[in-house]
Formats: C-alpha cells, sequence, structure tokens
C-alpha cells in the first residue's frame, strides 16, 4: 500500500497544492513502484486546518483538489492497472463548519442537533469551568465554551484535538446512519475501502469523569477519551456494512484498516482486528522503535503473535505524515538508545540528525520490514530517502500541533513538503506547474532527492525500493509463522521465510555469520551497494540470503 498525502504529491492545478488530477498524471510512476493499492488522504470539502481531518463534508471533494469526476477517472485509471484505492475517513470528528454542528450552535441546549456532538453544561456558579479536567491532543483543554444566541456564555462542546473539530457523540442515531451512508457512497463510486482515522478515541466513558490527579493528561493516556470498550460496537456495525456490501456485489472486496496507536500494547491492537471488526490495524510499534536489536524484535515480535492468534496479519509501517521521516529519526545520535523511545509519534528527540548514517539506517529498515509477513504500507517520498524538513520558517507552518503550541512543538510540516520529481526548480521540482509556489517550501538542495535524479542511479533508494518490492513477492506467503533464527548472534536481527533467511545488522560494525549459516547462500537483495559478501554483514545494513 502507497500512503499519498494529496496535497503534497503532484499539482496539476498550478496553486502550488497537490490535487487527484495530480495523483492521476502519476499512476505510471506507482505502478512501475510495484504498489498494490494507494490510500488517499482526506479529499473532502474542508477549511483545512488540520489539511482534510476537519471534514465538512464527507459526500463531496474538495474543489481545491478537484471534484467527484476526477474522482471517479483516478479510481478507474488505478483500476486499470492493477491498483485499488482507499480513502480516509474522519469518524471521531468533524470540521466545526460542518453543518450538522453549524446547526448545533444555532439551537437550544438539549436540542436534537446538539445531541449528535458533545454539548454539555459547565461546572461552577455560572458554568464557567468546562465539564471535566480532559486536555486536547494537540493542546490546551478538550473543551471550548460557546455564545448562546441570546450573547450569553453557554455550553461547552467536546474536541479530542482541536476547537474547529468537535467530537461526534456514536450513541446518536443520526451519526451512526450518516457514516453508513459515507461509507456505501463511496463504495458505490468504485473506492476499495477505508484507513479509518483515530479509532482510539471514538467513544467516551459513561458519566465523562474527570482524570485522577491535577497535571494534564493527554487523550491517549486518558482512560475516559481513549480505548474505552464501548467503540467496538461501532466497529462491529461497521464490518457488518462492509461484509453486507461485498455480500450484495460479489465481485467487489471492500476492507477498513484501523489507525490506534496503541504502544507495546498488542493485546489492544489485536481487539480491533477480532474477525467482526476491522480486517487491517497499523501495528505502530516499529515505526516507532529505537535503532538497537532488543527493542527492534520485541517490536516485531508482539504485534505479530498477537495478531496472528487474532487469525489475521500484521500491518507493518515506517512512515506516515504524522511522524518525522525515518531519515531523520535513524539518522538522529541518540536513535540506537532505548531511553529514546516516547511512545508517541509526536514525541521527538532533538540530537543532531547524520543524514548519510540515517539513510542507510533507512534503506536497511525499509528491506527488512519488506521482508516480514503482513502488509506493507509505504509513505509518499520513503521510496526517495528524503529526510524531515527541520527548518521550515516558523512563518510557513500550518500544522494545528504547532500552532495550538504557540511553537513550543514542531509539528508535522516537515514531513509533508511536497516531493520532488525533479531538478526544475520553476515548477518546486516538477510538484507544480511554474509559476506556481508550493504551499510548503521546499528546501534549496530538494532536488539531490528528486526521481528525475535517481531513475539513473542503480543504488539509489528508489532503485532500492522498486528491487525490494518486486523481490518481496518472490518471499514464502505473507500469512504464518515467524521464525527467528541466528539467535546466538545476540548483535543481529534474523528470521526466516521459506527458502531466504533475512539478516539485519543495527551495529556500528561488520558481523561475520557462521559458515553454516552461509553455506550454499547467495545474496538476493542488501540494503548497501557494493555488499557481495554472504558471509559478512556490514554495519546498519539488511541482507536477504537465499539458500
Amino acid at each position: 500500500m502507497y500512503q499519498i498525502y494529496v496535497r503534497s504529491f503532484a499539482d496539476a492545478g498550478a496553486d502550488g497544492v497537490g490535487d487527484l488530477a495530480g495523483v492521476r498524471s502519476r499512476i505510471a510512476y506507482l505502478q512501475r513502484l510495484g504498489v498494490d493499492a494507494v490510500w488517499l488522504t482526506p479529499f473532502y470539502p474542508s477549511p483545512q486546518r488540520d489539511h482534510g481531518y476537519d471534514v465538512a463534508d464527507y459526500f463531496d471533494v474538495e474543489p481545491q483538489y478537484g471534484d467527484l469526476a476526477e474522482l471517479d477517472a483516478l479510481v478507474a485509471e488505478c483500476r486499470s492497472v492493477g491498483i485499488r484505492v482507499l480513502m480516509d475517513i474522519v469518524p471521531n470528528h468533524c470540521s466545526s463548519e460542518h453543518a450538522w454542528f453549524q446547526e448545533a450552535l444555532a439551537s437550544a441546549p438539549g436540542s436534537a442537533s446538539r445531541s449528535r456532538f458533545w454539548f454539555r453544561d459547565g461546572r461552577g456558579a455560572d458554568g464557567e469551568v468546562p465539564p471535566n479536567n480532559w486536555s486536547a491532543e494537540f493542546g490546551g483543554s478538550a473543551w471550548t465554551r460557546v455564545t448562546e444566541a441570546d450573547g450569553a456564555p453557554g455550553q461547552w462542546y467536546l474536541h479530542t484535538f482541536t476547537p474547529w473539530q468537535p467530537d461526534f457523540d456514536w450513541s446518536n442515531d443520526d451519526v451512526v446512519e450518516h457514516f453508513d451512508r459515507a461509507l456505501r457512497f463511496w463504495f458505490d463510486r468504485g473506492v476499495d475501502g477505508f484507513r479509518v482515522d483515530a479509532v482510539q478515541f471514538v467513544g467516551k466513558a459513561p458519566g465523562l469523569p474527570d482524570t485522577e490527579g491535577d497535571a494534564p493528561v493527554s487523550p491517549a493516556r486518558n482512560p475516559h477519551l481513549s480505548f474505552v470498550a464501548s467503540s467496538h460496537a461501532v466497529w462491529r456495525h461497521w464490518r457488518a456494512t462492509v461484509d453486507a456490501y461485498n455480500e450484495a456485489h460479489p465481485a467487489r472486496d471492500v476492507f477498513l484498516v484501523a489507525e490506534a496507536y496503541t504502544p507495546r500494547r498488542p493485546d489492544i491492537l489485536a481487539a480491533y482486528v477480532a474477525p467482526d471488526e476491522f480486517h487491517q490495524a497499523f501495528s505502530f510499534d516499529l515505526l516507532l522503535s529505537p535503532w538497537n536489536v532488543a527493542t527492534l524484535r520485541d517490536a516485531i515480535d508482539a504485534p505479530h503473535r498477537a495478531l496472528t492468534a487474532a487469525g489475521t496479519t500484521v500491518t507493518w509501517v515506517l512512515n506516515n505524515h504524522d511522524v518525522q521521516r525515518a531519515v531523520t529519526r535513524y539518522g538522529r545520535l541518540v536513535a540506537h538508545d532505548v531511553s529514546s523511545w516516547t511512545g508517541s509519534p509526536l514525541g521527538y528527540s532533538d540530537s543532531e540528525v547524520d543524514v548519510a548514517l540515517g539513510t542507510r539506517r533507512a534503506r536497511a529498515a525499509a528491506v527488512m520490514v519488506a521482508a516480514l509477513p503482513g502488509s506493507l504500507y509505504v509513505y509518499q517520498g520513503e521510496e526517495l530517502g528524503l529526510p524531515e524538513v527541520l527548518d521550515l520558517p516558523d512563518t510557513v507552518r500550518t500544522d494545528p500541533v504547532f500552532l495550538r503550541a504557540g511553537g513550543a512543538e514542531i509539528g508535522r510540516d516537515g514531513c509533508r513538503v511536497p516531493i520532488p520529481w525533479d531538478d526544475d526548480a520553476t515548477t518546486a521540482c516538477g510538484f507544480a506547474t511554474a509559476p506556481a509556489t508550493p504551499w510548503l517550501p521546499q528546501p534549496e538542495n530538494w532536488s539531490t532527492w528528486s526521481v528525475a535524479r535517481q531513475e539513473g542511479d542503480s543504488d539509489s533508494m528508489l532503485a532500492l525500493y522498486r528491487a525490494t518490492l518486486r523481490r518481496r513477492t518472490e518471499l514464502a506467503p505473507h500469512e504464518g509463522p515467524l521464525e527467528w533464527v541466528l539467535t546466538d548472534h545476540a548483535q543481529l536481527l534474523a528470521f526466516a521465510r521459506g527458502d531466504v533467511t533475512v539478516v539485519l545488522n543495527p551495529t556500528s560494525d561488520a558481523v561475520t555469520l557462521d559458515a553454516s549459516a552461509t553455506e550454499a547462500a547467495d545474496i538476493m537483495l542488501t540494503s548497501s551497494p557494493g555488499h557481495v559478501d554472504p558471509r559478512v554483514v556490514p554495519a546498519d545494513t539488511c541482507v536477504w540470503l537465499r539458500s
């Protein structure tokens, strides 16, 4: 699966913002890369305060990105070359500009319109204190007070992320029916499935109780707001909707994948892929893991065992639009240190970055993760080896994480800088049509990582990804056990896939393998250019050895 951050992939509209027509113009690139499906980040009508994750209308396309006809053309063209199309859907919250929320603001307390959301009276003599002490994910209180029609301060509404993203109340039948219609609407247009955003926050604890203690608790660690048991009824209903759709349309095989950050809790992750819930759920432990054998192995083994026991496969990922890019994460001088693990996609070390080191490690990680049994999601630009853009000026940053924290948090803009396709600075490295200016500025040296620059280089990151995804199809079936091998080499991570042994050396020294491990073995794939000796695994290298 290839994740496309639509806003930053390719701009066919000459306004500096990526769009659906731009995606369609690059289908040949995706086909050559060797992907089976694309996942498109939200392109619904939206005020773009969280770049589409604040949805104003779940049944249309944001004009800046195109229209329904353009979406239909994209889906059809992808299907013609064997690429399936996934959309993003946001069930926890909508935009404060959604018609329902605007209706709720104009209605009285206790109205049916307000019951679709979490409107509550405040505490204190005049209701001036929020209904509880919950904090929002992107900073500040999880509650905002409204001004009623008569101009007086009124009720408060709940928002897990920002004030312009009010949470839906999933105990309301209108909400349930609305999303049933949305799923079927897009399935009918040929969309093959959904990546479901922020599933852990759907559903709240009865009574909305305070968290314990005086210190603010992030929603991810708030047991009354995150992983509430009642939410699983929502996903069982969605699965029934999907199964009914597939049964009624035998030629289709639509599916759901859950986004839930469950740091080192594979039991919680496994609950989302029960037979009557999601088909897949992202395992993020590997993405968040430091660069050392013990943590990497645990980040692989624990979710693999848990999800295999649940009767499904793992969905692996090394990058996405919410985390700093792997080249930068692995290039930090503390990347090997267990203490660098934060358990949060928004928690980063600020240590020095060695891009060359990070690139070697990112190459090794890509070769290793592609060999794991299960599904693999690739985020646009990781196949180019793009580093995080850390020095964006504050004046161009738009991420609400940055804005809500008053600049104290760097935010996620650095992994969303538009893709460099060629060396032409007048077209933003081929991203846009001249004289458009990209919505986020590209570094002066951005063309160093361009597709055009890497096309003719057999040692480039792009060449490595193409080769890796091609050779991946030659491995044993993606279902089944994961057999750990070479366990006497404590500094190595190694596992077998049929007649292929995958060996990762995440240390700074080359490791010589026992003769018995490499007897009659050939290098099928290696992350290190020039690596030809199967008996030796260079530092920060992953190799596939075929017996």
